[in-house]
């Protein structure tokens, strides 16, 4: 297989897209795997020798085996990498009977989507922390010493809850920063947080038990749960986070309640201590499991965080979930999932079964990052640089398209939301702006069908990746785009306005 060929003919198909050598890879790798090109039991290249060959960084291989191990696509052992049998027929007629045309169950075939991908270096790209800001000396470190003290007893199939190294790191860490009540045995890690809602959609509820998701919400919940055959009951979210009322507590008594109290996604607004209290004393009485989904609890701009729902009272129904991708790199894959102790035992026993860990060097060093101080280091620089580029993105909003949205009060994690105030759909202005090179994600799509999308026209704005001197030139870039597609006479109004407005001086 000449790999270089394979590359080059999917970067054509793939034309207009920005991808990564990693992700090009990656994906002319998996597509080859689905159209057949790659057969069943074909030994895949070592990363060593691929990244010689393509000339890339090794890295970039290894994350594409990775991914495609995660996927089910290849096996990868100490004998080498492997492509597996997967169900993606060359050919069905999606006229006939039999298979549906897709290939895919209908609770996979129906899962909600989010335009654009996560790995897309987009500027606003939403979820996307700061990389060449990573501290990569500090930690190829921490790696180079978890390598010298792993023993050949640790190079084979890990403990299923993972590397204890790394267990009471993070225990310790969320104790102190989170107030979380946990020891080192309630802490299983996990490739992410997707995993860990994919786990707790399986372990937690049967299918047709009701899942409340906020709405608007993260995507990836409603897919765990939506795949996972429970039911998705929306439930507003406000200024003050979500907003179950009684009649929902009544008619819609939850099994699961997935909320992101710290920073809700999309809207960024925080959950009140009084409704913390509230979900908890509600879920109690209901005999519901709380996902508690600590997105962007460490990234707060002004004032300490509120202390974790799961901390609240002891023996909580709640699961905490946390992850690496946003405050170290997503490529570490790495995350963690917080049980009450008197499941420890089950879901050990059911993890042991399900899922193999691995990557044992990358815990060993992780978890010598966090007890070195260098993690807590890094998100206290990371703070101060993620506020000063907000102030840059606010300032440059408020000085170029004040007129056409409305920003957010919330001060804290990587992304800010406006709303648009021109007459125009967020989608339709999200899709022009991609043409433009630029990513802003509507608020409309993470509202589910039929839950009043309408209200929520606007968009989430990534800034982590945005260095503040370029935050002018890109809104301005971004109001053009919204100018042009205004109705004409509307556009010459805002013309003249803003020239108006010009200081003489």
């Amino acid at each position: 297989m000449d790999y270089a060929l394979l590359m080059s003919n999917f970067a054509k198909r793939a034309a207009g897209r920005k991808l990564t050598q990693q992700n090009l890879l990656y994906e002319s790798l998996r597509q080859a795997i689905i159209d057949g090109d790659l057969r069943h039991g074909t030994q895949l290249v070592p990363t060593r020798a691929l990244a010689e060959q393509l000339d890339i960084a090794r890295n970039s291989a290894l994350y594409a085996y990775e991914r495609l191990t995660e996927e089910g696509f290849i096996t990868t052992s100490r004998h080498g990498s492997v492509v597996n049998r997967v169900a993606f027929p060359a050919a069905i007629d999606p006229r006939g009977g039999g298979a549906p045309a897709s290939g895919l169950s209908k609770r996979v075939s129906s899962l909600p989507r989010e335009r654009g991908r996560p790995d897309d270096p987009t500027p606003f790209r939403p979820g996307v922390p700061a990389l060449d800001e990573f501290p990569v000396a500090q930690w190829r470190a921490s790696v180079e010493r978890a390598w010298r003290t792993i023993d050949a007893y640790e190079l084979g199939y890990g403990d299923s809850a993972g590397h204890p190294a790394l267990r009471r790191a993070v225990a310790e860490y969320v104790r102190v920063s989170r107030g979380v009540r946990c020891t080192a045995d309630q802490v299983f890690i996990t490739p992410g947080t997707q995993t860990g809602l994919d786990l707790c959609a399986r372990l937690l509820a049967d299918p047709g038990d009701i899942a409340w998701v906020e709405n608007p919400g993260y995507h990836g919940a409603k897919a765990a749960f939506h795949t996972a055959g429970l039911r998705l009951v929306p439930i507003p979210v406000d200024g003050s986070g979500i907003a179950p009322t009684p009649r929902d507590w009544r008619d819609a008594p939850p099994r699961i309640v997935y909320t992101t109290p710290s920073h809700q996604y999309p809207l960024g607004c925080v959950l009140s201590l009084e409704r913390r209290r509230a979900l908890m004393e509600n879920a109690i009485a209901a005999g519901a499991w709380i996902i508690e989904d600590d997105y962007d609890s460490e990234l707060r701009h002004s004032g300490p965080p509120l202390p974790a729902i799961q901390g609240l009272t002891a023996d909580a129904p709640v699961v905490y979930l946390g992850t690496y991708s946003k405050t170290m790199f997503p490529a570490l894959r790495m995350g963690f999932m917080i049980v009450p102790a008197h499941l420890v035992r089950q879901i050990d026993e059911a993890l042991s079964e399900i899922a193999r860990q691995g990557r044992v060097a990358e815990q060993v060093a992780l978890a010598d990052f966090i007890d070195s101080g260098k993690y807590a280091r890094h998100l206290r620089r990371m703070r101060r640089l993620y506020q000063q580029r907000r102030v840059a993105l606010v300032r440059a909003i408020d000085r170029q398209m004040s007129d056409l949205v409305t920003l957010s009060v919330d001060g804290g994690g990587m992304h800010l939301t406006v709303r648009l105030d021109a007459p125009l759909k967020d989608r339709d202005v999200s899709q022009a702006l991609r043409g433009h090179g630029l990513f802003a994600a509507p608020l409309s799509a993470y509202c589910m069908p039929g839950t009043g999308a309408s209200r929520y026209n606007g968009f989430m704005l990534g800034y982590a990746g945005v260095p503040a001197e370029k935050a002018d030139a890109l809104i301005a870039r971004f109001a053009r785009v919204i100018r042009g597609m205004l109705p004409r006479e509307r556009a010459r109004q805002d013309d003249a306005s803003r020239v108006l407005s010009v200081d003489p001086a």
